[in-house]
């Protein structure tokens, strides 16, 4: 299964940047977007039918804002809206499809760089989800997560760690959850390919960050150790730009 995870910053504004005509080049099975900032129905949907693809989407409550969406070109067993929390859920963070006996979660974590309040919503929210996660393990054992997740775990994740080390999604709370996440019994997908290489995800539209190459990687892919051995590949596509993210390619036999 080849999986593409892909913050576009608005799905609208990533179809007048060419993501329709990049998708036709490529051979995806499965496209997850985060902050794709539409509902379902606001978005023009025919060319990427055209080429195979269905989708399932969770958007949120307040318009232009958060929401998820995956598209397949073969049709999940199951899809769940949501993780059942409604805090997140009405913010659009959860996509859950269930492809055989594996569950892809899409996934978009809430930031805290506006504040102390959507800061402590943040650290609720990864509490929250790592008992979700928990729960849900009781009854799928292959269980892969990508998506923002708004946080740089290690060092070499961040292109100046000394000067962030009090900024939102590398603070070390933060980076603890991470560390904890990937010891619960995920494995870091891009880390288990590519141990000691630095390639970001994203980049602040300020300064020439993106040209300068001065970014954060805070899009995973997090499988379960039982899947890790099935991991192909996986890797930034810093040359796709649609938006303030790239997209992350995992190949991964299920």
């Amino acid at each position: 299964m080849k999986i593409i995870s892909y913050n576009v910053n608005g799905i609208r504004a990533a179809i007048k940047k060419g993501f329709v005509e990049w998708i036709a080049s490529n051979d995806y099975d499965v496209i997850c977007l985060q902050e794709t900032k539409a509902n379902r129905d606001q978005v023009e949907l025919d060319a990427l039918e055209e080429l195979g693809y269905q989708s399932s989407w969770h958007s949120a409550e307040k318009k232009g804002y958060s929401g998820v969406a995956t598209f397949y070109k073969k049709k999940p067993k199951l899809i769940v809206e949501g993780c059942g929390i409604e805090t997140y859920d009405k913010e659009g963070r959860v996509l859950r499809t269930d492809f055989g006996a594996m569950t892809l979660l899409n996934c978009y974590f809430p930031s805290g760089t506006t504040g102390s309040v959507r800061q402590d919503v943040k650290f609720a929210f990864l509490d929250d989800f790592m008992m979700y996660i928990e729960e849900l393990k009781k009854t799928r054992k292959k269980i892969i997560v990508v998506g923002d997740y708004n946080i740089a775990h290690t060092e070499i994740d961040i292109h100046n760690p000394k000067t962030n080390k009090k900024s939102s999604g590398f603070l070390p709370e933060e980076r603890e959850w991470m560390t904890k996440w990937f010891e619960s019994g995920f494995t870091d997908a891009y880390r288990n390919t590519h141990p000691e290489k630095i390639e970001y995800s994203w980049w602040s539209y300020r300064a020439g960050a993106r040209a300068n190459n001065k970014g954060w990687r805070i899009d995973y892919q997090s499988v379960t150790n039982n899947l890790a051995k099935k991991i192909k590949d996986c890797y930034h596509l810093n040359d796709v730009v649609h938006s303030d993210h790239c997209p992350v390619y995992l190949e991964i036999d299920i």
